[in-house]
């Protein structure tokens, strides 16, 4: 509202030194701080810089000079080719893992298994480049909406020019609906009114008079006045942010995750090539030959596959919360919006509408209502006409406009900033002339003579007590002809929350996720929304918090310094942009998964620093693209949805990381066992020459095609688990690595076993007493064990995933996802059938099984399965016991969290106790439980809200 807008905060005053339009230097004491513009040797003395005439403004020869000394009126882009992201996807841990395969591939020249491993190469970094590439630039986007043109005055001769070109000295001409192109302070002349809102958060215009700084990227709303360029491209409120954003340049957690995953992997992996190698040449073994069988070992030990599943089974996500109206700008802000637990927000446009509604209404007048209020209200305006501001569009779209036309309008005068009124002189239908006046309450209660006297007390207390809870009023007083004017009433206004604000909160709160309001408008106005909302008034102002250099890198001790005091309050006031992002550094840097919303310029460095940014429906461009998740309906409900969308996607990576892990291990082991114990030729196994029809190898490997036909088969089926049934936790997820690592060892260790078991069996099947010969089995050709190892291996592998799956409990405590289920029969059908009726000839030195072998291994896996899922379940408790990494802790805040969420605990949990209890209990017992009930049911009711009701006398507030 005019009278009560807060006026912008002030800089050094380069045109104050001015007076009627004369020019004159600036001049500042030499210990001033901002005595120069710019940093470093090129910082230039600000009272060089605005001594300009505003008569004449600068020569264009002053002008190149100035552009040429601190750059054009644009933000500075920093970009990386989308090539040499291309390059980079080739060129991590993982993708030089493969690239090392695919060397040795070809030193040995096995040309198949080179295209294969090749092939996966390309997917897997195309895949993620690709990803990357749709990505959002919010530099691009703030650069975008630096206005294109600019009224300057330059050689005496006003000019429109390119913004681009705007200096600093320039003398420009604001004018209502034009942008402001610069930061730029007001000249001596008329009031102005400029609405920054995207800027600092204020809900209202703000008016600004000679020496107010108007920020590059607000709008002039109301007035026209000449001002002076006092900051241009990075130095502007504008371009700060801009740095701020560019400052975020950094690897995301979710990459960071899979890197710590692939290292590990990594290490075992060199530690077991290492000692294969030096075993086998030690051992005489040929060079090439060596090389070969260390390549198996390397393939087996690449989850090849891992980031295109991860990347698939996110894009489900993504496409289930576009299904919700909000859109996924970076894949990975999936897995980490499922480990947020806190989420900071900014108010204006966000958590509440960004438009003024009526509340209340008070009144002196005895039998007058909220309609009369209004009625008054509106005929101080233009109601025939378009409205001119926000409180006459908020007055005339309330009110019923017929019943005014009886009145004729007989003079009119606009708002007027210095006065802070509007006035009307009108005719009634029964010929009576009065003047209405609206305004600023004090204003106008000063003029209201007749009865000033009688309401003054009562009135400056409400008043008061509404301003301490940032509750704006808007008075309305009447005098008609002969008689002197009586304050009628206010009506009370303010930026109401978003329908679902408060619902959404809660829910966030009830999913482990605190929530906090970074805002900045006032800190009466922010706490009085935080109260409606139930978030808590704790609510401090900017001025506890330092100012930032944009341009330098935040210190690590940021969380240590400010961290606690950040954590312990509900919000932050009358904070710029700098301070928001500090804010979320700070709680990054003490351990929080923090995620930001907002809809505002002011708003995108913060967003773009939190782990997880959202950008609220009609947030500007430059909030949009800074945001990893923009919603596209009103309301925040979303969110919480999108929260519990995203903790099953997390499930799901992390049940197939188990199960890929797992099976990493097993190959590897498995490998690395056979090539150092396992010798054909030698005893027990004493496989001839004869019986094998060439040569008989020193160690028992599987070959690579089998390997590959595994990978492609089982990991391209895999990705079925995108489709899984899970249960979202209701608590915030995490990357326990040490429990996933140690569970995916358990039932990768317990298949090895199995594994080299029925290798033991096979090779020992043509020996006299062999366990197969026994079993009615028959004697295996060594085709056929491989074969037969082949077979295990792929069912192993899926059957693995089908425990990796269910955490704490059996593998049948949780049905499977129909596609899971389908992809599964799918696949080991599949590598039955291939091993049936094995299609590669006998260069691969595989033999087709019998029907009796194949059922036979099948019985064997389905056992040891069994046996693996028990020993995961004992193995799953004995962390539990001991408490490892904190799994005890975070399991029974879980199903604390989850009996909370379904009304079992805490009060609403004991109201529902009690109520049935009620059911149950004699009639002598109702009484004393009732009154318990309804003392619980209170406490959960904010009843702290007061609210001013209709009538006729001045003690209405409740």
């Amino acid at each position: 509202f005019h009278s009560i807008a807060v006026t912008s905060s002030s800089m050094a005053s380069p045109a104050a030194a001015g007076s009627g339009g004369l020019s004159a230097p600036l001049l500042l004491p030499v210990t001033d701080p901002d005595a120069f513009y710019g940093k470093g040797p090129d910082a230039v003395p600000k009272a060089t810089l605005f001594d300009t005439s505003v008569e004449t403004g600068l020569t264009t020869e002053e002008a190149e000079r100035r552009i040429g000394l601190f750059g054009p009126n644009e933000l500075v882009e920093k970009t990386v080719s989308p090539w040499v992201k291309l390059v980079k996807e080739f060129t991590g841990p993982m993708p030089i893992m493969i690239w090392l395969a695919i060397l040795v591939e070809a030193i040995i020249k096995d040309v198949p298994d080179l295209l294969i491993l090749l092939f996966l190469q390309l997917l897997n970094g195309f895949v993620g480049w690709y990803e990357d590439y749709k990505a959002g630039n919010a530099v691009a986007a703030l650069k975008a909406a630096l206005k294109p043109e600019a009224q300057v005055k330059r050689d005496g001769i006003f000019k429109t020019i390119n913004a681009s070109l705007l200096v600093p000295g320039d003398i420009i001409t604001l004018s209502a609906g034009a942008a402001v192109p610069a930061d730029c302070e007001i000249l001596p002349g008329a009031l102005i009114e400029v609405d920054q809102a995207a800027l600092t958060g204020e809900s209202l215009p703000v008016t600004m008079r000679a020496g107010d700084v108007a920020k590059m990227g607000s709008n002039v709303t109301r007035g026209e006045v000449e001002a002076m360029v006092c900051a241009t491209g990075g130095e502007t409120f504008f371009g700060k942010t801009a740095a701020l954003i560019q400052s975020v340049d950094e690897m995301g957690h979710f990459q960071k995750i899979i890197l710590r995953i692939t290292f590990g992997l990594m290490g075992l992996s060199i530690v077991a090539v290492s000692i294969t190698l030096g075993y086998l040449l030690l051992h005489g073994e040929d060079i090439l030959e060596a090389i070969a069988f260390c390549v198996v070992l390397l393939i087996a030990s690449i989850p090849i596959a891992m980031q295109v599943v991860c990347t698939t089974t996110m894009a489900l996500g993504c496409r289930m919360l576009a299904d919700e109206k909000a859109i996924v700008t970076r894949l990975t802000s999936i897995e980490q919006l499922a480990g947020m637990n806190m989420l900071c927000s900014d108010k204006t446009g966000t958590l509440t509408l960004n438009k003024m509604v009526l509340q209340d209404y008070f009144t002196y007048v005895p039998g007058f209502t909220k309609e009369h209020i209004l009625r008054f209200a509106a005929l101080a305006a233009k109601w025939k006409e378009p409205a001119k501001d926000a409180l006459d569009t908020l007055v005339l779209n309330a009110v019923d406009k017929t019943p005014l036309d009886a009145y004729e309008q007989l003079e009119y005068i606009p708002f007027d900033p210095v006065k802070k009124r509007t006035e009307a002189t009108l005719r009634d239908p029964q010929g009576r002339i009065f003047t209405v006046t609206k305004g600023a309450p004090n204003v106008l209660l000063a003029l209201c003579e007749g009865n000033r006297a009688q309401i003054e007390d009562e009135f400056n207390r409400t008043i008061e007590e509404l301003a301490e809870r940032g509750i704006r009023a808007l008075a309305v007083s009447v005098a008609y002809q002969g008689e002197p004017m009586k304050m009628y009433g206010f009506l009370t206004f303010l930026d109401p929350p978003r329908p679902d604000t408060k619902v959404t909160i809660e829910r966030a709160i009830e999913h482990g996720c605190d929530v906090k309001m970074i805002t900045g408008d006032h800190a009466a106005i922010a706490k009085e929304t935080c109260r409606v909302l139930g978030m808590g008034t704790n609510i401090l102002k900017a001025d506890v918090l330092p100012m930032v250099d944009t341009k330098e890198q935040l210190p690590k001790t940021i969380g240590d310094d400010y961290g606690e005091m950040i954590e312990n309050v509900n919000g932050f006031a009358q904070v710029f942009p700098e301070h928001k992002f500090l804010i979320v550094e700070a709680l990054r840097q003490r351990g929080w998964s923090c995620g930001m919303t907002g809809d505002g310029v002011n708003d995108a460095p913060a967003l773009k620093r939190a782990d997880i940014g959202i950008a609220v429906q009609g947030a500007t461009d430059a909030a949009r693209a800074a945001s990893d998740i923009i919603l596209t309906a009103p309301g925040l409900s979303v969110i919480v949805d999108a929260i519990v969308i995203s903790r099953s996607i997390f499930q799901r990576m992390k049940n197939y990381v188990v199960y890929r892990v797992a099976c990493t291990i097993q190959l590897l082991a498995f490998f690395f066992l056979t090539i150092l114990s396992v010798h054909p030729k030698e005893a027990p196994y004493n496989w001839t020459e004869e019986q094998l029809g060439e040569p008989v190898p020193n160690y028992f490997v599987l070959p690579v095609i089998s390997l590959v036909i595994i990978t492609i088969l089982n990991d391209g089926t895999i990705i079925s688990i995108a489709y899984d049934y899970v249960e979202p936790s209701p608590i915030p997820e995490r990357w326990n690595l040490p429990i996933v690592f140690s569970v995916a060892t358990w039932l990768g260790l317990v298949a090895v076993m199995s594994s080299v078991m029925l290798l033991h069996m096979g090779l020992n099947s043509h020996n006299k007493g062999s366990t197969f010969e026994e079993w009615g089995m028959g004697e295996m050709t060594y085709g056929q064990v491989y074969t037969m190892m082949y077979l295990k291996v792929s069912l192993s592998d899926f059957l693995t995933v089908f425990s990796a799956r269910v955490a704490n409990g059996f593998a049948t405590d949780r049905k499977p996802g129909t596609a899971l289920l389908s992809a599964a029969v799918f696949a080991t059908i599949i590598s039955t059938v291939l091993s049936l009726n094995w299609p590669f000839g006998p260069a691969t030195k595989m033999e087709s099984l019998t029907t009796g072998q194949a059922v036979f291994t099948w019985a064997y896996c389905i056992a040891w399965f069994l046996v693996q899922d028990l020993s995961k379940v004992g193995l799953y408790k004995l962390l539990l016991n001991f408490d490892v990494a904190g799994l005890r802790t975070e399991l029974e805040l879980k199903e604390k969290r989850a009996l909370e969420m379904k009304g079992q605990t805490g009060v609403e949990g004991r109201v529902n106790q009690l109520e049935e209890a009620l059911k149950e209990v004699k009639v002598e017992r109702i009484e004393p439980l009732e009154r318990e009930v309804r003392a619980l049911r209170e406490s959960t009711v904010d009843n702290g809200s007061a609210r001013l009701m209709p009538s006729g006398s001045s003690s209405s507030m409740i």
